[in-house]
């Protein structure tokens, strides 16, 4: 099962991007290597998953790809490739999601609760592909840690943004940049909570009850701090 049919309805799945092209290959067609990277990363994801990074062979990996071990080579290096790609697909993902909503709170949606909902969806529906990212992460070179560190710092950036604007037109009180960075971070992090206390949270609140009480505490946390 790919990741864009896992459990929530996306665009046919975002190509991993961020330093993807620096991933050595042995196919000059960049066309080509998408694609086998997509067909990769739909087959690693879910055995990652299911088994761990490190339990999981390339072997493995090409089998469920539908492609020889010799052919997965030509296309990525080593698994930590492999697990990078894997990594920055989800985060393509989830800027996916957000992204969506934005375009829909042009129509007259409140962008912060619109955004909010949107994320806090995408970490519900996608809860064991982000528990993927934080328990492998470690097993990454100290390069590609960065740039998946970097995405996630880029997807809280866009939190920060809608704040700033709303701030701008006054639809919320005006608070300072560095709380304003702290609030961002708390909706990425609410989402987050979400995914890995859902052994506890979803026995008790619906994921709908969860999105409304957090952006009541994040809309207070601004008002709060008004300057």
């Amino acid at each position: 099962m790919s990741i864009q049919n896992r459990h929530f309805k996306v665009l046919p799945m975002v190509a991993p991007k961020g330093q993807a092209k620096e991933i050595p290959t042995l196919v000059k067609n960049q066309a080509l290597v998408e694609q086998r990277r997509r067909q990769i990363v739909d087959a690693a994801v879910n055995l990652f998953i299911q088994n761990g990074f490190h339990k999981t062979t390339t072997r493995q990996i090409a089998q469920a790809a539908g492609i020889s071990i010799g052919s997965l080579y030509e296309y990525i290096a080593t698994k930590e490739d492999v697990l990078y790609l894997v990594c920055d697909a989800i985060h393509a993902e989830i800027e996916h999601g957000v992204a969506e909503a934005l375009e829909r709170a042009k129509k007259g949606n409140n962008p912060l609760a619109e955004v909010i909902r949107e994320y806090f969806l995408v970490c519900h529906q996608m809860s064991d592909h982000i528990l993927l990212i934080y328990q492998e992460t470690q097993s990454l070179p100290d390069k590609w840690r960065r740039v998946v560190l970097e995405n996630e710092i880029r997807i809280t950036g866009i939190f920060t943004r809608v704040l700033a604007n709303l701030m701008a037109v006054g639809a919320l009180p005006r608070i300072a940049s560095r709380q304003l960075d702290l609030v961002a971070h708390t909706i990425s992090v609410l989402g987050h909570m979400w995914t890995f206390r859902r052994w506890f949270l979803a026995n008790h609140y619906s994921i709908d009850e969860y999105i409304a009480f957090q952006t009541q505490n994040i809309l207070g946390m601004c008002r709060e701090n008004a300057q």
